[in-house]
């Protein structure tokens, strides 16, 4: 009777909750303008099996958008429906209102927490502005402009290193992995910029925080279970804490900057009066945190909030710029013309040039880093959930399911909101016939940029550093990271793919997507180098 009584009360809840599911779909559809899209490829997971198995997701999103309108909806995983917004204007409005209205979804904030904690990433709303605002002065350009020295001293550690492999080859060039040492680059100058902590990755120093980074590019091919899994967490969150051997790795990474973190701040503590007068710490990352730490601050940060910032500053400082570095050698070595021409620039200005030089007077400079920036953006898309109604407006009108054309869609609370941040970069009616080709001189007269490409809003007209209250808040910090190794390296190598200009390449899987070498393990990106004389 115990076990009726049990397997009753455990239907009626089954019964409520599919009730519940029942009537929020239902106010889903009559709240949500209903839209063309794909059809569904896969009953059980639409057409995400498709996208995570695509070689060239934005191109699959772009041509969508031709066929359907700059707004459309796509079948997802277990009867979920994605509303892709490929439209400037309605980006804009997006943008205007995420953290708000728009906010990561379940799935994105597990694997955040677990990785970096309750930082600024993974916070909305007012937790997001109060810990954003605490740490913004640490990015301000006067700040960065007292960092260039730390840019330059990795750059130049990175020279010596390659001299003295040319130097001991025999026939005057070295085969150099270009991506783990961008890697490291990028790692030791967060730590020192950032925290005033040396990793000593360039010099070869083990780490375990860097021991596991490599040990993200070195298991880059996605299982098939893990693809799965992935999918289905989309739906069910808690999917993602089984523990796969990626998540282990995520889970050990977090625990690993962790540790690190707790160390740095109570070295800091200790040394917070000794050091430094209080004017010059509240400047460093470290001390805005210190201080935001204090009980009477008025934008206080829990010790909690202060080691995930840390985290988060880990984990972009390894992972987006090298990503960057790394795409802007790789066309280098594939445009030689450029490559030529890029030297020339930097060698006719003559000594290594300041902050303020590196953002006004190398034009050529600026427009290689923003095409690396619009071609290959490290967040290729991305996810958010609408947590009210909405109205959004739209750029140019689109039919809808029924056959009527609306200039503005209305989305219920719910909606899953998809953006390919590759794909508007990329796109034929945004950026003009030449919007696939590796061009720079794009950036360097008014025309060069589409009237359509104008209408994007965000840094340049790219997505790449988002937008609105969630800007990227290292952008400046990253630029200058990026101009800085890239100025020091173009002007002191030449470069090649090892195995010629029609070097075949691949998306590997890091924390973010890499580039790969074909046939190379891990994230392998062998570059031929040659010193210029």
């Amino acid at each position: 009777m115990r076990s009726v009584g049990t397997f009753n009360i455990a239907c009626s809840f089954a019964a409520l909750w599919a009730f519940v599911k029942v009537l929020r779909a239902l106010r889903w559809r009559l709240k949500t303008t209903q839209l063309r899209g794909p059809p569904r490829s896969s009953i059980v997971y639409g057409v995400s099996n498709d996208l995570t198995s695509s070689t060239d997701t934005a191109a699959m999103y772009e041509r969508w958008a031709d066929e359907y309108g700059v707004v459309y909806m796509i079948p997802s995983v277990l009867g979920q429906t994605r509303i892709v917004l490929c439209d400037p204007k309605a980006i804009a409005h997006f943008y205007a209102r995420e953290t708000w209205t728009y906010v990561r979804t379940p799935l994105a904030s597990v694997l955040l927490e677990a990785l970096i904690g309750r930082g600024v990433l993974w916070s909305n709303g007012e937790s997001h502005r109060r810990q954003r605002k605490a740490i913004t002065p640490a990015f301000s350009n006067a700040a960065i402009r007292k960092l260039t020295s730390v840019f330059y001293d990795s750059a130049y550690k990175v020279k010596g290193a390659w001299d003295t492999a040319i130097e001991s080859s025999k026939d005057g060039n070295a085969v150099i992995e270009v991506q783990n040492w961008m890697n490291h680059t990028s790692l030791d100058t967060i730590g020192i910029a950032g925290f005033s902590h040396d990793f000593g990755s360039l010099d070869g120093k083990h780490a375990t925080v860097t021991e596991v980074f490599d040990t993200f590019g070195n298991n880059a091919r996605a299982s098939a279970r893990n693809k799965v899994f992935m999918l289905l967490a989309q739906v069910f969150p808690t999917i993602a804490k089984i523990p796969t051997k990626r998540t282990i790795l995520t889970k050990k990474l977090g625990a690993t900057m962790g540790e690190i973190s707790n160390k740095l701040l109570i070295r800091s503590r200790q040394e917070k009066d000794a050091n430094m007068n209080e004017a010059e710490e509240e400047k460093s990352v470290i001390g805005l945190l210190l201080k935001a730490e204090g009980q009477d601050a008025e934008l206080r940060l829990s010790e909690e909030e202060v080691v995930a910032e840390m985290k988060v500053l880990l984990v972009a400082g390894y992972e987006t710029t090298s990503v960057s570095l790394t795409w802007a050698l790789i066309e280098l070595s594939r445009h030689l013309d450029v490559q030529i021409r890029l030297r020339e620039e930097l060698l006719a200005f003559g000594a290594d040039p300041t902050y303020d030089q590196l953002k006004a007077n190398l034009p050529f400079l600026d427009a290689v880093v923003h095409e690396i920036l619009r071609l290959h953006p490290p967040i290729p898309e991305f996810v958010r959930l609408a947590t009210a109604d909405d109205v959004i407006p739209l750029g140019e009108p689109v039919r809808t399911a029924s056959g009527k054309m609306t200039d503005s869609i209305s989305v219920a609370k719910g909606s899953l909101i998809r953006i390919s941040v590759r794909a508007i970069n990329r796109s034929f009616s945004i950026w003009g016939p030449d919007a696939k080709e590796f061009k720079p001189d794009r950036w360097l007269t008014e025309e060069g940029i589409s009237g359509k490409a104008k209408e994007v809003q965000g840094h340049r007209h790219l997505l790449t550093f988002s937008d609105g209250p969630r800007t990227c808040l290292g952008k400046e910090f990253a630029l200058a990271e990026f101009k800085t190794v890239l100025s020091v390296l173009v002007k002191n190598f030449m470069f090649e793919m090892r195995d010629g200009p029609d070097t075949q390449l691949e998306i590997a899987r890091g924390l973010l997507p890499r580039p790969r070498v074909v046939g190379e393990d891990g994230i392998g990106v062998p570059l031929r180098v040659r010193r210029y004389e």
